[in-house]
């Protein structure tokens, strides 16, 4: 068990195998990586959202401190395999910039601790698809990604200043990608900044679009499909593809992490 998998994060309750939910154990602050959200997520919750819409909110999991801390990180290239202007590939307007190893302590820490309950919400999608399942613990996954040739990091920083917007897009990567992401805002809406929603839109066989907007607040995060997820079909289950993006900011600055399981190739 890596020290990471140590941590007690608060904010994400651990899930005994029956599904329900319980909290973990008292945190020991920000300082060493773990999270002090009040109570820990409702997993029956998030998954019944996420098979209902594709996208679920949590509750906040990150402290004023730690997003701020996150935040500043931005500025500070050392901490980055590389940096996109949006602009530059059409993607939007704004920065993205994704993190290199050693990854953030908060950072490691959601990716290995969020994965377990996700992955199994991921494993059951695939058994509804009839595709191939997922290792149930974190490691397994970025071994996986290795043996696909997939071996860079993919969490990211995004920041948004006014006028910036995110196309609609999929964080997909390689050959091997896990079907669940999760962005966590780090800035306070109408405050920091204004506009700047979080848009998806879902694309059925046969029907028109379907768009849905969420807001969350600062240390909130969006749990959501990476591009597609099972719904009840007269067969069964089809894939329905969902995309996702930025809506435009109008005054201040958005920024925003991304916690994206699999790595790139």
């Amino acid at each position: 068990m890596s020290a990471y998998e140590t941590l007690q994060l608060p904010g994400v309750a651990e899930e005994d195998p029956s599904g329900a939910a319980r909290s973990p154990g008292a945190s020991r602050g920000p300082a060493d990586g773990t999270l002090t959200a009040p109570r820990g997520l409702d997993w029956a919750v998030l998954r019944a959202e996420l098979d209902a819409e594709g996208v679920a909110l949590t509750p906040p999991l990150l402290t004023d401190q730690q997003c701020a801390e996150l935040r500043a990180l931005f500025d500070d290239p050392t901490r980055f395999r590389s940096t996109v202007v949006m602009s530059r590939h059409r993607f939007g307007e704004g920065q993205y910039r994704c993190f290199t190893r050693p990854l953030p302590e908060v950072v490691q820490a959601l990716r290995q601790q969020l994965y377990p309950p996700l992955a199994r919400i991921a494993n059951t999608w695939a058994e509804r698809l009839g595709e191939p399942g997922f290792p149930a613990h974190h490691d397994g996954l970025v071994a996986a990604c290795a043996a696909a040739g997939q071996h860079r990091p993919t969490p990211l920083l995004l920041r948004h200043g006014p006028g910036g917007y995110d196309c609609l897009h999929q964080d997909v990567y390689g050959d091997l990608t896990f079907p669940l992401q999760v962005e966590v805002m780090l800035d306070r809406p109408d405050e920091d900044f204004t506009g700047g929603e979080s848009v998806f839109v879902e694309q059925r066989p046969r029907a028109r679009s379907r768009p849905v907007v969420k807001r969350p607040q600062r240390g909130q995060a969006l749990v959501f499909a990476v591009s597609g997820r099972p719904v009840r079909s007269a067969r069964g289950h089809s894939r329905v593809m969902l995309r996702h993006g930025v809506s435009a900011v109008h005054s201040g600055h958005r920024h925003a992490l991304g916690v994206i399981f699999h790595d790139a190739r």
